[in-house]
């Protein structure tokens, strides 16, 4: 029984599931990097809990929009690689490295100035304190970080998913390894709180960069493409049309981003339990966006892999059924907030006052997670 449902709709249901769902458990594994980070630390205290929070979100309030403009490389990339145009995709990745790398020096510059900054916005000055440690020790690793997302979304853009997938995967294993080493202090090493979470998701976003590269050549992913490193091939007009196409992704996810971050520095003003509740819930609707926002970058690679290949009706369809599969995929994880309201937020404090402000707020974000999924 199809519904009313064409087959070639149901066939490009399965298409863009196969393509969307090592993307979606990417992704959903990066956000696991942070969850593991409060989930650790929330077992110390709550000022340790809350610093990493506020760190957390202003590291992900800056480098969402280096991110973003990363991300400009979707569509120029896929659309090269449904055309079959080896040359352009080695262009591709060459400008998207070196706008990555060119980006992490601002990026890390303003990172220095975390604890000026959020003290500006009315934060805590002891959360801010132990927030700054915890982001500083982070700059060494933004080069390997917003080159591993370059590279990551190219690789999607030509169907090369898993590799990302497995990464991603093994980082958030080595991440747990280090925080309890770092965080607790084990095996000799000094017990480093807040901070040995900074330096764990530092060192494991340069072993994933070092991961990725290691899978391409061992199983020579670059197959495909033009070689990249020919600097002679750098063009201003290449970086500036990565910008100009990342620029809009860049905005839209900064002001999403930013609309939560806000809220979370109000939640600091009232205090220090109301921040704890407010980013263990933010970080639980951060988690389920996700997976439609795995099906979105998917389907962008899907349809750029179609118009590349001049079939724009089908990439019509593939949008759709995106749409479709984001909206329905949230619509089931609203209940679990629900329903899971009073256990949940034991997964990252026994605070009492915690747990129970959580509880009223998780209904709250299952409110709005069909919408987020359809956005």
């Amino acid at each position: 029984m199809s519904f009313g449902v064409s087959s070639a709709s149901w066939r490009e249901v399965r298409r863009l599931t196969v393509l969307a769902t090592p993307v979606a458990l990417t992704q959903l594994s990066s956000m696991l990097l942070w969850t593991i980070d409060l989930l650790m630390v929330g077992r110390i205290d709550v000022l340790s809990l809350n610093a990493v929070s506020l760190g957390r979100i202003w590291v992900m309030g800056t480098s969402i929009c280096a991110i973003g403009l990363i991300f400009g490389i979707d569509a120029i990339a896929s659309q090269a690689h449904g055309a079959r145009d080896r040359e352009r995709l080695g262009d591709v990745l060459l400008h998207a490295g070196v706008l990555a790398l060119g980006i992490s020096l601002p990026l890390g510059a303003l990172w220095l100035g975390t604890e000026r900054l959020l003290l500006l916005l009315g934060q805590d000055a002891a959360t801010v304190a132990l927030a700054h440690r915890y982001v500083v020790v982070q700059i060494p690793a933004l080069p390997f970080f917003l080159l591993f997302v370059a590279l990551k979304q190219y690789l999607q853009a030509r169907g090369i998913v898993r590799p990302a997938m497995w990464v991603s995967f093994a980082a958030c294993g080595f991440n747990t390894f280090l925080n309890w080493l770092l965080i607790f202090g084990h095996w000799g090493v000094p017990k480093m709180g807040a901070v040995g979470a900074g330096v764990a998701t530092a060192v494991t976003e340069a072993m994933m960069l070092l991961a990725l590269l290691f899978l391409i050549r061992r199983f020579r992913l670059q197959r495909g493409a033009a070689t990249v490193l020919d600097l002679t091939r750098l063009r201003v007009k290449g970086l500036s049309e990565i910008a100009r196409l990342g620029l809009p992704v860049a905005v839209m996810l900064a002001l999403e981003y930013w609309a939560f971050a806000i809220s979370s520095m109000w939640a600091g003003w009232l205090g220090p339990t109301e921040l704890a509740a407010h980013s263990i819930a933010l970080n639980l609707a951060s988690i389920t966006y996700m997976v439609p926002l795995g099906i979105s970058l998917g389907a962008a690679t899907r349809v750029g892999n179609l118009i590349g290949a001049g079939e724009p009706r089908a990439a019509q369809r593939a949008a759709w059924v995106a749409f479709v599969l984001g909206g329905g995929v949230m619509s089931l994880f609203a209940p679990l907030f629900v329903g899971g309201r009073n256990i949940i937020p034991t997964w990252f404090t026994l605070d009492v006052s915690v747990v129970a402000l959580v509880a009223t707020l998780l209904p709250i974000a299952a409110a709005f997670e069909l919408f987020d999924g359809l956005q």
